[in-house]
């Protein structure tokens, strides 16, 4: 709860926002705490899920490597470049926020370019990797608290 607690804060107040901007800061930078062990956990998990869907899974490992420290979240630019390398797009470029312009770092390759249905192939990576991630969890608790 804790945990939950700290990520609404970031996304309510993370953003910079005159207003709430010191404490958008410290949720932010808590949020970036709070989740960076679980962002680095969660890289076997999106390597083992790509490969069993059939996409590419080395190519996710190479966009992580190459690719998440671009990103301004020491935690997000993980999942976002291992999704790009997985699907063979690129993520990143411009994107809009209030209705503002912003430039991103480009994660990924672009083998070709982003489809509708690389939406549906997002949606199955995600569900996959956080079902591998709850099993991994899963089999650590019950080796070491001898129960499920």
């Amino acid at each position: 709860m804790f945990y939950k607690a700290i990520n609404t804060m970031d996304s309510m107040f993370g953003h910079k926002d005159e207003r709430y901007y010191f404490f958008g800061w410290a949720a932010a930078r808590l949020d970036d705490i709070a989740t960076f062990i679980p962002a680095r956990l969660t890289v076997p998990a999106l390597l083992l899920a790509a490969t069993l869907l059939g996409f590419n899974g080395l190519g996710a490992w190479r966009a992580i490597v190459r690719d998440a420290r671009k990103h301004k979240s020491p935690n997000s630019g993980i999942p976002e470049a291992g999704t790009a390398g997985a699907l063979g797009v690129q993520l990143g470029g411009i994107n809009y926020y209030d209705g503002q312009a912003y430039e991103t770092p480009q994660l990924g390759d672009a083998a070709r370019d982003f489809a509708d249905l690389d939406i549906p192939r997002t949606c199955r990576l995600m569900v996959l990797t956080s079902v591998i991630f709850l099993a991994f969890g899963l089999v650590f608790k019950s080796l070491f608290r001898g129960t499920v």
